[in-house]
């Protein structure tokens, strides 16, 4: 009994049987006198017997029944409240429980890790069949961690309700382990945490204000230390709209193949390989409000009007309105807008198509049932379709060169150059020799790159002091938020701390929320968010 039911080790078991899917055991307590709760006085005398009702955890698949006879006893101290008290099994079960210890942490865990309706689905597997409010109530009954305060803290903002509320998860870095959630990301919340648990020393954070703010107002002496990844971040957003700028270089790079090797191509075959629609021929309803909004923008900004004035006369978000305010054209506002075009199914077979149509196979019914053995989901009218135009031609010309995406080319620019593959840096290099912007830019960026993977903070301000003096307008804008947060920055290129931690559990916290299908409240996902392994 002490090796295979050691919460059992000291009653009387009286029987054991078998009653369809459960097992049920019969035991009693023994004989022993038992301190009252109250004053503990021994007592033996027994004033009557009454039986507990326990569920345990499954003996071979089977639920297990624990009918327990417990005494009431006599309290004999004269002096004390209680004239009777009923013995406990501490061993085996808390006060007025239906479960045993064993089983209550086996379905905390299951409740932690699962939540409420997939953990309840669960448990009757395990032959420990509870509700999913059983499962919360749990949850929600459980203390909350025993933590210090953290001297490295790291600050981080989830979604409660995304676009509407969010809270804010505060981590211990060095023992990886959440520490608390607040309600909310406001500053006065942060700071007043901090002022309550004096003795942080570093704060680990995005660029975000209200946390720069909260900081220092509740822990005016702690080194803040900005993110590595939002500040590579922001950069590379500078350098997509540096590159967006210059969208005609990209073009001139791809080299014309020879137009008298190159086969007659119709009008009809010419729209069939006509690419995606670029941002200044768009003339679809998006396009015409953003270019009338941006030059709403300008024409405010040209009369000396703040962003926050704008912001306010045509009914924009002050970040929208500085988006608009900071674009050199409308243009760049739409480079990144993915309603322009959407890939079409059949894109990934095309050259296939092509190939085959060349080689003399021009029935599309058999070109189709090809394609969908290669795993193309469409259906067989748009492969009709697509191939109609070229019925008129011998041949199915090869489609022009496209220019590299503007994405792609930011990536170039921004990936290691020992680590790019050649065929790009090969690409990258006709770039850089027709536009001298972007090779300045590249320069800046591969410069940046070195002191952030060498941790040389100290150099920051030579960096943006040359920035300053190059014709980067978005590297401008770039330098200008680092100013701001320059001391953050500094200690962020010089430190070994960054936010990955927290990013981590704010994915997980995306995860809790999915199981418990986005409608739990608060108290509940902030219990399982700390309690959680």
């Amino acid at each position: 009994m002490g090796v295979l039911f050691p919460h059992l080790d000291g009653l009387r078991i009286e029987l054991v049987r078998a009653a369809g899917s459960t097992v049920r055991i019969e035991a009693a307590t023994g004989g022993d006198p038992v301190g009252c709760p109250e004053c503990g006085t021994l007592s033996g005398r027994v004033h009557s017997r009454y039986q507990r009702r326990l569920s345990d955890t499954s003996i071979t698949g089977r639920e297990v029944v624990i009918r327990l006879q417990v005494r009431r006893l006599f309290c004999d101290n004269s002096d004390c409240g209680k004239t009777t008290f009923a013995e406990q099994v501490p061993q085996l079960a808390a006060r007025h429980a239906r479960r045993t210890l064993i089983l209550e942490r086996a379905l905390c865990a299951v409740a932690l890790a699962l939540g409420g309706r997939a953990g309840a689905r669960l448990t009757r597997q395990l032959a420990a069949t509870v509700s999913r409010m059983t499962l919360l109530r749990q949850i929600r009954a459980l203390p909350d961690p025993q933590t210090s305060i953290p001297q490295v803290l790291g600050v981080d903002d989830f979604a409660l309700r995304r676009g509407h509320n969010y809270g804010t998860i505060l981590i211990d870095m060095q023992t990886r382990r959440p520490v608390e959630v607040l309600d909310d990301r406001t500053a006065d919340t942060l700071a007043a945490w901090l002022r309550t648990h004096p003795g942080v020393e570093i704060v680990c954070r995005d660029r975000a204000g209200a946390y720069a703010e909260g900081t220092a107002a509740g822990a005016p002496d702690a080194v803040q230390v900005a993110d590595r990844w939002h500040i590579w971040h922001n950069l590379g957003e500078a350098v997509e709209r540096t590159v967006a700028r210059h969208r005609a270089s990209l073009a001139a790079a791809i080299a014309e193949p020879d137009p008298q090797n190159r086969p007659d191509i119709t009008d009809v075959a010419a729209e069939m390989h006509r690419g995606p629609v670029t941002p200044d021929q768009r003339k679809d309803r998006t396009a015409v409000r953003t270019r009338q909004r941006w030059a709403e923008v300008h024409a405010l900004l040209a009369q000396g009007t703040t962003i926050r004035a704008i912001s306010r006369e045509l009914g924009l978000a002050r970040g929208t309105a500085r988006r608009f305010a900071r674009a050199e054209s409308a243009d760049e506002l739409l480079v990144n807008d993915r309603t322009g075009y959407r890939i079409s199914v059949l894109e990934a077979h095309k050259s296939h198509l092509h190939q085959r149509w060349n080689e003399g196979c021009t029935n599309a019914t058999q070109l189709f049932e090809e394609i969908k053995a290669l795993g193309y989901r469409g259906s067989e009218r748009m492969v009709r379709n697509y191939l109609h135009p070229f019925r008129a031609l011998a041949r199915i010309p090869a489609p022009p060169r496209k220019p590299p995406a503007v994405r792609k080319v930011v990536g170039w620019i921004m990936t290691n150059p020992a680590a790019l593959a050649t065929e790009h840096q090969e690409s990258l290099d006709r770039v850089l020799a027709i536009s001298p912007e972007l090779a300045a830019l590249t320069g800046h960026v591969r410069a940046f790159a070195e002191i952030m993977g060498e941790r040389r903070g100290r150099d920051l301000e030579r960096w943006m002091v040359a920035v300053d003096s190059d014709d980067q307008p978005a590297l401008h804008s770039f330098v200008r938020g680092l100013r701001r947060d320059q001391d953050a920055v500094t200690a962020g290129l010089t430190m070994a701390w960054s936010s990955g931690t927290v990013e981590g559990h704010v994915n997980r916290i995306k995860m809790l929320k999915r199981q418990m299908f986005g409608r739990a409240k608060t108290d509940l996902l902030r219990k399982r968010i700390l309690l959680s392994e």
